[in-house]
């Protein structure tokens, strides 16, 4: 549904999007990650057409969004960093508003008005001035102007910025039910909000993509830990030689008694039969197995790495 291909944006001297690429499928809930100023919200902006990539290109649905910005934008609902609103507009006139921005007849209006604000909890407060409104509301009138027109992509720039544990919780459950009917897009520093949910993570670094995974294949790690009596001078190689072992590294060395060893299985579908092998080769050699267990990774620790 969405490529992006060699995409590129520069400022002057100044590269704050460097030959990212990737492919977006219908229905998927991604991800962007990264800190203040890893090129998030440049990219959003160029996939919602409100800058022009300097060099590769961007489409969505096999249309070119710098050639035919419209037609793409159509097609996109977009909540910019900050919820930019109208404080003076009451919550019902703003999507009305909005509504009209997007081309929708004014008589189809009042029904589509009304299920934005339905979907986004916002009936009791639709006649209230935006500026009475909390963060936490401010945030559904944007998503609300999001979704009006019931677009195929959503796009959510800091969607939880501000918010209270509470009212991170309600935007989440708004978010996953959204991802129902749009393929969505969400722009955040907060880990806990891509693990929380989305089905995909693309981390950004200084402009340059350095991950694009599913959340199940980051969660799942097939190292084996293991701490035994044994030294890496006799060890590495004789663990190295076990069945279902791929390679082996010297983790951390305790004094001169115990060492870790990680162990990268050849069969990660059989990890745990695997590990009963090798801890049956362990005792057989007389060494001592003090612990064995199956490193733990995920998105924080993934992100700490590519950020060291």
């Amino acid at each position: 549904m969405i490529n992006l291909d060699k995409l590129t944006r520069k400022y002057g001297d100044f590269t704050a999007v460097d030959d990212v690429s990737f492919a977006i499928s219908p229905g998927e809930i991604v991800g962007l990650l990264g800190h203040n100023g890893a090129g998030k919200t440049t990219i959003m902006k160029m996939i919602t057409g409100y800058l022009e990539p300097t060099s590769g290109s961007v489409t969505v649905d096999g249309i070119d969004v710098v050639s035919d910005r419209r037609k793409v934008q159509r097609k996109i609902g977009y909540l910019p960093e900050n919820c930019p609103v109208y404080p003076e507009m009451t919550v019902i006139d703003y999507l009305d508003y909005s509504a009209s921005l997007r081309g929708i007849r004014a008589n189809a209006r009042l029904a589509m008005i009304t299920e934005a604000i339905s979907r986004t909890g916002l009936k009791e407060k639709a006649t209230w001035p935006i500026a009475k409104l909390s963060r936490g509301y401010r945030q559904r009138t944007g998503v609300a102007q999001a979704i009006l027109h019931r677009p195929d992509i959503l796009i959510l720039d800091e969607p939880t910025n501000g918010l209270d544990p509470t009212q991170i919780q309600q935007m989440r459950s708004l978010i996953t039910d959204l991802a129902k009917h749009s393929t969505v897009i969400i722009s955040t520093h907060i880990l806990q909000e891509v693990q929380a949910i989305c089905d995909r993570v693309i981390i950004m670094k200084d402009g340059r993509k350095a991950l694009d995974a599913r959340l199940t294949e980051l969660n799942r790690n097939d190292r084996l830990l293991i701490i035994i009596d044994a030294p890496p001078a006799i060890a590495e190689k004789e663990l190295a030689r076990m069945t279902g072992v791929g390679s082996v590294a010297v983790s951390t060395a305790h004094g001169s008694s115990t060492h870790t060893y990680a162990l990268n299985l050849e069969t990660p579908e059989n990890r745990q039969q695997t590990a009963a092998t090798i801890a049956a080769a362990v005792h057989e050699k007389g060494w001592q197995l003090f612990a064995m267990h199956f490193e733990f990774r995920n998105l924080e620790t993934v992100f700490a790495e590519i950020s060291a």
